[in-house]
């Protein structure tokens, strides 16, 4: 398990500014007034961190007044913990892994509510849970899918038409689901139905085919 690269990456507030960097070109001026929250001196103090191991790379830097502003973007790989970096993780790593994404989603959520006039429909807020049951080719292709339905819309430059979202995605396997018997096919649940059902004969040969089921 690679620790370190863990802590650099999740840390609460350098997780808050790599997403706000996500796609775009930004200076510290401009990261300060989007995340307000943050104490500038906190703020500053992880850029730097980010900045020294890689993950923010300066791609301009003008003299503004006495100081040096610097314009900030996120290198195209690297970013994120690989296969490589899970070699011996142990069942607490993981756990503490899914509970720091869970808390950023909460984080997000949260300041959103408070910051008052909500409205779901509005905003476009939804969140669910959805079971499916896909063999291990079709999760290949629904993640596929997934990606190619999204990789023109991460490629938007910001404007003043866009509003930023949070867009989180996870997939579990449901390991309380009983595996289906040799033989049969899983099909959507039962409905039950007002409607009356409608009897039909059995033909001559005595045949079944025309039987409401």
């Amino acid at each position: 398990m690679n620790i370190a690269k863990e802590n650099l990456l999740l840390h609460p507030v350098r997780l808050r500014i790599i997403l706000a960097t996500a796609g775009r070109q930004v200076t510290t001026h401009q990261l300060a007034n989007e995340l307000p929250d943050i104490p500038q001196a906190t703020l500053y103090r992880n850029i730097n961190l980010l900045a020294a191991a890689g993950i923010l790379i300066v791609v301009q830097e003008r003299r503004v007044r006495n100081t040096t502003e610097k314009t900030y973007a996120l290198p195209d790989q690297g970013l994120f913990l690989t296969a490589e970096d899970l070699i011996e993780a142990q069942p607490e790593d993981y756990i503490r892994l899914f509970t720091q994404y869970l808390g950023q989603l909460l984080g997000y959520y949260a300041r959103y509510i408070q910051h008052g006039h909500v409205d779901f429909a509005r905003d476009n807020v939804v969140f669910q849970m959805l079971p499916v049951y896909l063999s291990e080719a079709e999760t290949q292709a629904a993640r596929q899918a997934i990606n190619a339905a999204l990789l023109p819309y991460l490629k938007n430059e910001p404007s003043p038409e866009r509003k930023r979202s949070i867009l989180g995605l996870m997939t579990i396997p449901d390991i309380i689901s009983a595996p289906l018997a040799a033989g049969s096919q899983a099909g959507p649940p039962a409905v039950a139905s007002s409607e009356p059902r409608l009897h039909k004969k059995r033909n001559k040969k005595g045949s079944n085919h025309g039987r409401n089921r």
